[in-house]
């Protein structure tokens, strides 16, 4: 009975990767295993997914990240100042930690600061500017989220070549971010609204800060193809290992899995022809919407993963499964992250949960920054 219940609560929570397992285990009756199937696995990408988690969970262990927010926040002088910084730090710190862990840090500071500070009124809108910008701050650098990394990993684009494609819709949504903070009052603070905030805050683990920002540049030369991936993978593991192995286990494990998976499922559909052909045929040309599309329904890692091989345009699928990680609250795993850490926070006397509000919140704000940036590819396309 408890082993049907764990199988039960996996499968809830872990549904993208009972989806990939699924779909490469049908696929296998069309084309059974054989040498080739190993071939079908981009082990670079796992490599350098493997490292950035590790590095990016030694990180925060240290507090180095809660100590770069206490800092910033010590200084505002009003809500919507507070409020911009609690944004604009998942958008600039998703660039490098990629998305979802800027979240897991930052949402939760947002929710006891704003407490704090007396804008509980704001934490909805707040925590969905968070999401948003950490979405789309995340689409920058080639490390920011893991369709980046792989889309990069097969484009053969340096990093200033990837920049240039992404930079004005980073631009359009630093602009778009600014204008939805407006809606936050400038409600003063006292000093006692923030000084709180740094009480308990600091580095930890003697020299392992430095040892992290080591490797996390490993990680990043490795991302930039000057270093091979299992080199920093392998560095990344051993260093962890005497340092903090505590850290093996908090690697997204299942996250690689699905990566696997679904390298399987779209090698297997290659060798399909007349699937091969229908896929091109539905993607090629239409890489910007397919990949908003299907962003909608099974997220943005796994539409990059599905459409790329079936792609003319992979700059087109790199905008469009980037943008589309706004939209519906699945359209980005990150976003379940913080809708997730809002639904089960702590609730004071007398709050409400307010799961509904957040979705519908959600929901608009996501559909509002997705329509313009669509405005904005049309535009550059016409």
């Amino acid at each position: 009975m408890k082993f049907s219940k764990s199988v039960l609560t996996f499968i809830r929570r872990e549904k993208v990767f009972c989806i990939a397992f699924l779909a490469a285990f049908c696929s296998a009756f069309a084309i059974p295993p054989d040498g080739r199937y190993l071939s079908y696995i981009d082990f670079r990408v796992l490599f350098i997914l493997f490292s950035l988690m590790l590095v990016v969970q030694g990180l925060r262990s240290c507090g180095i990240f809660d100590l770069c927010a206490a800092f910033l926040c010590r200084h505002v002088k009003n809500l919507r100042s507070l409020a911009t910084v609690l944004v604009f730090l998942p958008f600039a710190f998703s660039m490098f930690i990629t998305n979802d862990v800027a979240l897991l840090t930052f949402v939760p500071f947002a929710i006891m600061l704003l407490r704090q500070a007396g804008g509980s009124r704001y934490l909805i809108y707040v925590v969905v500017l968070q999401t948003v910008a950490a979405n789309l701050g995340s689409m920058l650098m080639p490390f920011g989220n893991p369709q980046n990394i792989f889309l990069y990993s097969k484009m053969g684009l340096g990093i200033w070549g990837f920049i240039q494609i992404v930079l004005p819709f980073s631009l359009l949504s630093l602009l778009l971010l600014l204008a939805a903070l407006l809606a936050v009052p400038k409600k003063n603070l006292s000093r006692e609204d923030t000084k709180s905030v740094s009480s308990g805050i600091h580095l930890r683990g003697g020299f392992a800060p430095l040892l992290y920002i080591f490797l996390f540049m490993f990680s990043v030369l490795a991302v930039l193809k000057v270093l091979p991936a299992w080199l920093a993978a392998l560095f990344s593991a051993v260093a962890v290992f005497f340092m903090q192995k505590s850290l093996l286990k908090k690697v997204d494990y299942v996250l690689l899995l699905t990566f696997a998976a679904f390298f399987v499922f779209t090698g297997n559909m290659e060798r399909l022809e007349s699937v091969k052909s229908f896929l091109e045929g539905a993607v090629s040309g239409h890489e910007f919407v397919a990949g908003i599309i299907a962003s909608q329904v099974i997220s943005n890692v796994p539409s990059a993963l599905l459409l790329y091989p079936f792609s003319t345009n992979a700059k087109d699928l790199l905008l469009g499964v980037n943008a589309g990680g706004l939209g519906t609250l699945v359209a980005s795993l990150a976003s379940l992250i913080s809708y997730k850490l809002y639904a089960t926070r702590d609730l004071a006397d007398g709050e409400q949960s307010g799961s509904g509000r957040y979705v519908a919140v959600f929901t608009g704000v996501n559909l509002l920054f997705l329509l313009l940036l669509v405005l904005l590819w049309l535009v550059k396309n016409a």
